[in-house]
This record gives structure tokens, C-alpha cells and sequence, in this order.
């Protein structure tokens, strides 16, 4: 396709297909997986096809595997539609032992069992809604991989404003949107997610007949209190304020926007630098892309004009939604670190190699040597803890980074770095 946008799971999508027989995307509905799996994919299927569906859905309920001829990588788009086909898949990886032969792609509202596992055989990718450098949003002037290597940072500067980073929060990272040039009609892509998450796909994917009224209720208050340690009392308290709901319903539900890829919860980190009960360990609440948020609460950009503490909670979903991304390559984990002490890291990006940075997220430049602060603290216990025990020290922080929505980025003295979203990449 002549106007495809490069992904960053582009790479992953290919070191899968050399490793694996098959490949199956995952992720929030949206974000573009059939496309890119199409770049990838020599023939396919797709069961979404009213001209053909009837006639491969018969195929593939009797004699699956006749649906396995064409050229290779062949995708399969809708493959939940015909879920005989996945025990196919299987059986052929198996009797041929070839690599990158088929790609997977389906709705993320379809749920369905297979009579088997794919393991060693189907490998699953997961897929993210776009970057602010896949989107054109961030220059790419400071690499994540880079940083992590060591390579100097002397000075850099961003060209993405406020108006334009609010304007990037609202819109979310969802590929249809992204050159659409009137606003107003870009803006309302994530608004119709929203309004099919809770009307159709919740429905769809726990093949129950949910309450609209109430998954909407459920994503406010969720959106409300992104970004933050609020506890599942304080969620259910605030939706029952307004309606009936069960404690087994309200569990449902939110398991249900799980499975839908649209709740992306961050876990705590838990080093021993402090005595267990003084480190927070519930989920951080998030969302996959912080234009869901915005739906949900019924915002528009302007609204941001006066509300710089809401618009700092987005801020940060939307740099955690990047960092992901950016760190994908790397196999990297994000978590947090809170404690009851009030010190705090918003994020720790853990790499598969053991290399690991404190992460700090700022609105303005005046938080900045708060959130520096905060993080040589935890590395200089990290120093204390180490030399009290005796037995396997941990790690210092490889990086400390304090990502802003400023214009400039450096390193500081205490080698810190200020890195402006608008700069950064993969």
C-alpha cells in the first residue's frame, strides 16, 4: 500500500515469521493490524468478504486445510469467523516444520476456543495503537535503544507545542485518523471506539448482552482516576453511586475491557530497597491509548485550557503507551515504583538483557527537579541497600529519565536526562 505509515511491530512482525510456522496479531480494535499484516502477507483470506464468505466459511467448517493453498505468508483476517482453520494451521506447521508460512488477524471482540494451543507453532504479537514517532508527531532526534547504549545526548529541541500535544492526546494513536486533516473529524475516531466498545464489542466479546449505560459508566470513572493507584473499592464506589451493580458484575465487566485490549494496567516494581509493606503493589491504572480516556470523560481540546492536573494523567498515559512501543524491540516491561513515603518512579522500563531505567513524566519545566529528585533517591537507596547485604546486590538504574512536554531536552548534572516526548523514538 502506497500510503502505509512504517510500524515499529513491522520488525517484530518479521523476526516472528523467521521463528515461528505462524503468526498471530493481537490488540485493541483499530490500531491497524490487518494493514500491517498485509505488507507482510502474499495471499489471503478474508472471512469478512461478503462476495466469498459463504463459500469460505464451508470450506473452512469441512476441509479447512484447502483453505491453506496459495502463496506464502498467507493471512488469514477474521479468523474467529472459521475457527477450524487455527487447528489447520497447527497440524500443517507441524507436518511441514516451515517457518513464516501464515499470519492471523481478527476482531479483538471475537473470543473463541481452540480444541489446541499454538505454543512453538502460533506465536502472538501484540500490537499497540501508533507513536508519536510513527505518527510523524516526534522528530526521532533521541533513540530509546541509543540512550540505553550509552551514546551522548548534548542538546535537542522538539518542535511539538502544547496545542499540538493535547491535540495528539485527543485524537490517540488509531491509524485512521491520523491524515485526516480536519480535526473535528479526526477527534471523533476515538469517540466512535468508545461508543462501540460499550454498545457492540463488550457484548460481542463475552457473548453476553451487556448494559451499555454501564460499561460507559465503567470507562468514565476508569478514565477518571488514569494513571493512578486507585483502588477497585474506590472504582466500584464511584459506579454504584449512580447505578445498581454487583461486585461479580462490575469484575465481568472490567475483564471484559481487558480482553478487549482496551484496559492496559501497569504492574508495581517491587525491589527490596523497602520493607514490603511500605511499596504500593496494586496495578496502575491505564488505558491503551489515552483518547479512550478523553471519550469516555466527554473532553474536548480546549477543555485542557484550564485543566493542566487531568491533561498531566493523560500526558503520561500517552508516554507509557510510547515507551511500550519504543521498548517492544527490546522485549521491554513497563512498571512502576510508589511508596508510602511518597517516593515514586511513574515508570521502570525493564529490557530482557537486565538493563533497566527510572522514569519520571512531566507537564512543565518547573516539576522537572521534582521528578529528578525522586529518582537519584531511589538509585542512592539502591546504593544503601547494597552495600547492608551481603547477598546478590541489585542493579543500578542503567538510565534516569525525566520525559516532559517541554521544548528542550540535555542531561542534567546528576545525569539525569530530560528527554521531550516530541524528540523521542524507538
Amino acid at each position: 500500500m502506497d500510503n502505509y505509515c512504517n510500524r515499529i511491530t513491522d520488525n517484530l512482525l518479521q523476526l516472528k515469521l523467521e521463528a515461528f510456522g505462524a503468526v498471530l496479531i493481537v490488540g485493541p480494535k483499530g490500531c491497524g493490524k490487518t494493514t500491517t499484516a498485509k505488507q507482510f502477507a502474499k495471499s489471503y483470506i478474508e472471512f469478512q468478504d461478503e462476495d466469498n464468505r459463504d463459500k469460505y466459511l464451508s470450506v473452512a467448517e469441512n476441509i479447512p486445510s484447502k483453505l491453506l493453498i496459495g502463496e506464502k505468508p498467507r493471512l488469514f483476517d477474521e479468523w474467529q469467523d472459521a475457527p477450524k482453520i487455527w487447528g489447520a494451521i497447527r497440524k500443517d506447521v507441524d507436518d511441514t516444520s516451515m517457518k513464516g508460512q501464515y499470519i492471523l488477524t481478527g476482531s479483538s471482540s471475537q473470543k473463541v476456543s481452540t480444541a489446541h494451543t499454538g505454543t512453538l507453532r502460533i506465536s502472538t504479537l501484540r500490537m499497540y495503537p501508533m507513536s508519536l514517532y510513527e505518527s510523524k508527531e516526534s522528530c526521532g532526534s533521541v533513540s530509546l535503544a541509543d540512550l540505553f547504549d550509552g551514546k551522548s545526548l548534548e542538546w535537542v529541541e522538539s518542535k511539538l507545542n502544547i496545542d499540538d500535544l493535547i491535540y495528539a492526546i485527543c485524537r490517540g494513536g488509531w491509524p485512521q485518523s491520523i491524515n485526516i486533516k480536519n480535526k473535528e473529524a479526526a477527534l471523533s475516531i476515538a469517540f466512535d471506539l468508545f461508543y462501540q466498545t460499550c454498545h457492540t464489542d463488550i457484548s460481542n466479546i463475552s457473548h453476553i448482552k451487556r448494559n451499555p449505560l454501564l460499561a460507559e459508566r465503567l470507562l468514565r470513572s476508569y478514565s477518571r482516576n488514569i494513571c493512578t493507584l486507585a483502588d477497585t473499592k474506590t472504582l466500584f464506589a464511584d459506579i454504584s453511586s449512580t447505578m445498581e451493580i454487583s461486585k461479580p458484575t462490575f469484575y465481568e465487566y472490567f475483564h471484559d475491557l481487558e480482553d478487549l485490549f482496551i484496559v492496559d494496567e501497569l504492574p508495581a516494581w517491587c525491589p527490596a530497597i523497602r520493607s514490603k509493606e511500605a511499596i504500593r503493589t496494586g496495578n496502575k491504572r491505564n488505558l491503551v491509548d489515552p483518547s479512550i480516556a478523553v471519550a469516555a470523560m466527554g473532553l474536548s481540546p480546549d477543555y485542557f485550557n484550564t485543566d493542566f492536573k487531568t491533561l498531566g494523567f493523560l500526558f503520561e498515559s500517552l508516554c507509557i503507551r510510547d515507551l511500550k512501543i519504543y521498548s517492544s524491540k527490546m522485549n521491554g516491561e513497563v512498571s512502576y515504583y510508589h511508596d508510602r513515603y511518597g517516593l515514586e518512579a511513574d515508570a521502570v522500563l525493564h529490557l530482557k538483557d537486565g538493563r533497566y531505567a527510572l522514569i519520571e513524566f512531566k507537564l512543565g519545566s518547573k516539576e522537572i527537579d521534582l521528578g529528578a529528585k525522586h529518582l537519584c533517591e531511589i538509585e542512592r537507596l539502591i546504593s544503601v541497600y547494597n552495600e547492608k547485604k551481603k547477598q546478590v546486590p541489585l542493579r543500578l538504574p542503567d538510565l534516569k529519565l525525566v520525559i516532559t512536554a517541554t521544548e528542550y531536552g540535555y542531561r542534567r548534572d546528576d545525569g539525569v536526562y530530560v528527554i521531550p516526548i516530541g524528540c523521542l523514538r524507538d
